[in-house]
């Protein structure tokens, strides 16, 4: 089959790479991409935002699925254009991404399916804000209502920076703080059904120990051999089939991956967030480590088709992602990276590069994700690390401490 990804990111290239792995997938497309996404798939310019531009370009491609990467051109209406010239789409609705696209419609649905989350208000005003911290109290939670490249939450024990960012946000959702460990679970869903995929751990903080401030994230592993026994079948039942089932019932059948972010809290599993794509650095590891080619479980999903769970093969992986100079403020950009070239037992995932002539240099705050893999954890995270200090950018960092 014909397959057009849509996006330029880390998430997207480990995408491309597993589809190019799949004997199914004949012709493999990316739109924009990047210079990673280019050594396995054709790349094409288009605005990722602009649903009748992907959607006239898959069009010409006759392409048979597309893949839709991140939560923007979701929100954005792209798959619906998609569906609507015809073509099979891997990525729920614009209503239905809404489920990542605010916050507040994330808990609304959250509350009639009855699925076990932090107790929240959704607050218009600084009044409001001001109140709803005072009823949760210390680490104050405040989430920005809309999309924010995973950098609209503030987790503070400081009430004035709490309430600084609800102010800078407008609308956003208060709720308590979730003690414990923080898993994601990614299930594939076509309308109806849902099949789970590994649990895997991502790293939000900037550096060691967890310090420093909230980004996109900055490394993952799979599997968790610390997870509780039947997890992953507690989160199914409980979260993510009530959750298809409610959307359904609102006319809205999700059809994509349905990202589940959770606290395991001492009361049991709780979500912290939902989103409407696959997770970015958890992709890279889940997707080393998928067994089932890729290509038949995303058109499964885009046709209704699902069946049996994915396989996953033995062993972990690990990725580590470099960042640019200053990330996750305003990163530098243009910077030289060289020692691209892969190990082994590990391989570079690009995220956020562009191409100059011969050369590859930064072009985001998350540049690159270094993915380790091996018979068990500690030699997953061995491989990664050794190719990760073989890879020079100036200015960049990156933690020393995933998995």
């Amino acid at each position: 089959m014909r397959v057009l990804v849509i996006g330029s990111g880390g998430r997207e290239h480990a995408l491309c790479r597993s589809l190019k792995l799949d004997p199914q997938v004949g012709e493999l497309h990316c739109a924009p991409g990047n210079p990673g996404i280019e050594q396995v798939a054709t790349v094409h310019a288009v605005d990722p935002l602009d649903p009748a531009q992907v959607a006239g370009l898959a069009t010409r491609l006759r392409v048979d699925l597309v893949v839709v990467g991140p939560e923007a051109p979701l929100v954005a209406g792209v798959s619906d254009a998609v569906r609507e010239a015809g073509i099979a789409c891997f990525g729920p609705s614009s209503q239905a991404a809404m489920i990542e696209g605010s916050k507040a419609f994330a808990k609304e649905i959250m509350q009639a399916a009855d699925v076990p989350t932090a107790r929240s208000r959704t607050c218009d005003s600084e009044e409001q804000a001001a109140a709803a911290l005072d009823e949760f109290g210390p680490p104050y939670v405040v989430k920005d209502d809309g999309l924010a490249a995973g950098k609209g939450v503030v987790v503070t024990d400081d009430r004035r920076a709490a309430l600084d960012h609800a102010r800078s946000c407008g609308r956003v959702v208060i709720e308590e703080f979730l003690d414990g460990p923080e898993v994601s679970l990614f299930a594939l869903c076509d309308g109806s059904t849902a099949v789970p995929l590994q649990l895997a751990q991502d790293f939000k903080r900037a550096h060691d120990g967890d310090q420093g401030p909230n980004t996109g994230g900055m490394g993952a592993y799979t599997p968790l051999p610390w997870a509780p026994d039947g997890l992953t079948d507690q989160v199914m039942r409980e979260v993510v089939h009530p959750t298809i089932a409610e959307l359904a019932r609102r006319g809205l059948p999700y059809q994509g991956v349905l990202y589940v972010g959770l606290a395991l809290t001492t009361k049991g599993p709780k979500v912290v967030e939902f989103n409407a794509r696959f997770g970015d650095p958890e992709t890279q590891v889940l997707l080393d480590r998928l067994e089932t080619p890729l290509g038949g479980l995303l058109m499964a999903s885009a046709t209704g088709e699902l069946g049996l769970d994915p396989v996953f093969k033995d062993g972990s992986a690990v990725t580590v992602v470099i960042a640019a100079e200053n990330y996750p403020g305003t990163p530098v950009k243009g910077d030289v990276i060289t020692g691209l070239e892969p190990s082994d037992n590990a391989y570079v995932i690009h995220a956020g590069t562009r191409r100059e002539g011969d050369t590859i240099v930064s072009n985001g705050g998350r540049v690159l994700n270094v993915v380790g893999h091996g018979p068990d954890q500690e030699s997953a995270r061995r491989n990664a690390y050794d190719l990760a200090a073989r890879i020079t950018l100036r200015g960049s960092h990156y933690r020393t401490d995933i998995a």
